[in-house]
């Protein structure tokens, strides 16, 4: 292996703990002005966190939405594969195709439908399970879970400067800034 892919692969960054979800908010919008890609860790939501590491927006309620259209549409196309071509029954002089009577059938396989969409899209996109990830080998980082707040500055390779991004995350307040092996 070369020197430059081992140096990348054996940093994956530099995680920082701070006291309070202020100092935590505060930093992240510091270090996202300064162009660095960031993760946090809270045992709770904080507002205003999401927008200060650059959060994308989801594309979950695109994906919820076409989940809920092509179940109700598959709920209607069984219906109807059912009612008009595979069994033709005529019950009480009624058309065959009396969509009226699909429409519960219908909007049950589109809740259906959407709810599944919902829950493996928000697996998918947020790339769980996830059993493993480089900031669980930061002993400290047990915390997170109950009372610490973390700033994940990942190294991207190309012109990261470690000694910087822990001056800023040193200036911002942090109590402890950590390497994270991969």
């Amino acid at each position: 292996m070369s020197a430059s892919h081992t140096e990348k692969t054996a940093f994956y960054g530099l995680l920082a703990e701070y006291s309070t979800p202020e100092q935590l908010v505060k930093a992240a919008q510091r270090a996202q002005r300064d162009g660095y890609r960031l993760d946090a860790f809270s045992p709770f939501p904080i507002e205003g966190l999401a927008e200060a590491i650059g959060f994308p927006r989801t594309r979950l309620p695109v994906l919820v939405f076409c989940g809920a259209v092509l179940g109700g549409l598959g709920g209607f196309a069984l219906e109807y594969y059912c009612s008009v071509i595979a069994y033709p029954i005529n019950v009480g002089g009624r058309p065959l195709n009396s969509w009226p009577s699909f429409i519960p059938i219908a909007f049950e396989t589109t809740i259906l439908c959407a709810a599944f969409t919902a829950v493996l899209g928000m697996l998918f996109l947020n790339g769980l399970p996830m059993p493993y990830h480089p900031v669980f080998n930061v002993p400290r980082f047990a915390a997170a879970s109950r009372d610490g707040y973390f700033l994940l500055v990942r190294n991207t390779g190309q012109g990261f400067d470690k000694t910087q991004a822990s001056d800023l995350l040193r200036e911002s307040g942090a109590l402890e800034v950590s390497e994270v092996a991969p």
